[in-house]
């Protein structure tokens, strides 16, 4: 299976990158494909609503930058894992421009093969997913149609601890 992860934080050895990595180990050893792009560093731009995409584009985002990286790896991809940490009650804005443009690849067509979606969060507080769980729910459950694989939270003192790796270890060997 090809999975493709956005991962949303800023900072490259975080607590979100931690969690990430385990999934992914984990992901791989039991033989699935693993790509992961730090959207953080990338130059992707925010959706301008022209609707080029959906008129003269005919499904292509007239704006030329990083984004056409993600978009052919999200043609491509059977999982999407959307990692961020948690800022102001949502995912990260860097993260957020990328989702947005998804508007020229998934309408009025999800891409084809893609199928599931995970989620890993990261917080300093037990009750500030909610921002995140509604574009988790409405965008890609209900808009998408993707089988919800799961949310995965670290929060506080669970951020890098030896027991929330290892269940993202876990998840990602769940996956065949």
């Amino acid at each position: 299976m090809k999975i493709l992860v956005l991962n949303g934080s800023p900072r490259p050895n975080g607590n979100t990158k931690q969690m990430v990595a385990a999934f992914a180990e984990g992901a791989v050893s039991v033989g699935n494909e693993v790509t992961t792009i730090d959207v953080c560093r990338k130059n992707i731009k925010g959706c301008m609503a022209c609707e080029y995409c959906h008129g003269k584009g005919q499904g292509t985002c007239i704006q030329q930058d990083d984004m056409q990286e993600i978009y052919t790896l999200l043609r491509e991809a059977d999982m999407l894992v959307i990692a961020s940490p948690i800022y102001y009650h949502g995912i990260s804005g860097q993260l957020k421009c990328v989702i947005d443009r998804f508007y020229s690849v998934a309408y009025p067509n999800k891409p084809p093969r893609l199928k599931r979606i995970a989620m890993i969060l990261s917080s300093g507080d037990a009750d500030m997913y909610d921002g995140a769980m509604f574009s988790f729910k409405g965008d890609f459950l209900d808009y998408l149609g993707l089988e919800n694989l799961g949310v995965y939270t670290a929060y506080g003192n669970e951020n890098g601890s030896k027991r929330k790796l290892d269940e993202l270890k876990k998840f990602g060997e769940s996956l065949k």
